[in-house]
């Protein structure tokens, strides 16, 4: 599903660290959890209309699932996709635990300031998401519930959800096609319910690749008629342009 073997670009970003940039339509962003145990909190949002965002209740309902695999579909909240997930290394990706934030870090890990350990301070979740979404004039009024890539998180039958340890090793991959260009914000800080003893400090690679055409037959396309109905709001989206 790539058409491009040879990623178009390819760059690391550090555990305990913050990203963001725009993703095109009809290319793939390649996730690769480089050691082992790594966690990315992802938002996602239309940058022509930043209003148009990540809806994590949708996604999940329409496609009646409580984790994200291969052959879903990420939805906005406006009905059409954002991504599709056309690999997926470990079968489970968490998006209902939200992410950390800096009281939560500095009770289960310590404070530990960026005077005091320059770029291996604890940044935290909330206020990484806050720093990127502030380079395009977005704020906290615009955070909404992110997904956790490479995290798993299961429930109990009272409904009780806890965090799966060692669920994701080195070199696990996930392969995300975007259908509609999207300001993607990221962060590599640990997820909030990671019991660690030390901070969680594991790095990400990512990668681009322009993607294959997408065919009437694409597992995401069918997998729902939810899916399907959603591909056809992209296609009268992208009518005009």
């Amino acid at each position: 599903m790539l058409e491009t073997a040879a990623p178009l670009y390819d760059d690391l970003i550090p555990g305990g660290s913050h990203w963001s940039f725009i993703m095109r339509r009809g290319h793939v962003l390649r996730l690769i959890d480089e050691t082992g145990g790594a966690n990315v909190g992802m938002l996602m949002y239309n940058p022509e209309n930043p209003l148009e965002r990540y809806n994590m209740p949708d996604t999940l309902k329409n496609q009646h699932t409580f984790l994200l695999t291969k052959g879903h579909v990420l939805l906005s909240d406006m009905g059409r996709v954002f991504a599709s997930i056309i690999r997926d290394d470990l079968g489970w990706h968490d998006t209902v635990a939200g992410t950390c934030h800096a009281d939560l870090v500095e009770q289960r890990w310590g404070r530990k300031t960026y005077q005091e350990a320059h770029n291996h301070y604890h940044r935290n979740g909330v206020t990484s998401f806050l720093n990127e979404l502030a380079k395009y004039g977005l704020g906290k009024k615009d955070l909404t519930a992110n997904l956790n890539w490479f995290s798993k998180v299961k429930t109990d039958d009272d409904g009780n959800m806890a965090f799966s340890e060692n669920h994701s090793h080195a070199g696990a991959t996930i392969d995300l096609r975007f259908e509609m260009d999207t300001l993607v914000v990221l962060h590599t800080c640990p997820h909030p319910m990671n019991p660690a003893t030390e901070y969680p400090r594991n790095p990400v690679r990512y990668q681009l690749f322009k993607a294959a055409p997408v065919t009437d037959a694409d597992l995401c396309k069918t997998s729902s008629p939810e899916a399907t109905r959603a591909f056809a709001n992209n296609a009268l989206y992208h009518l005009f342009q």
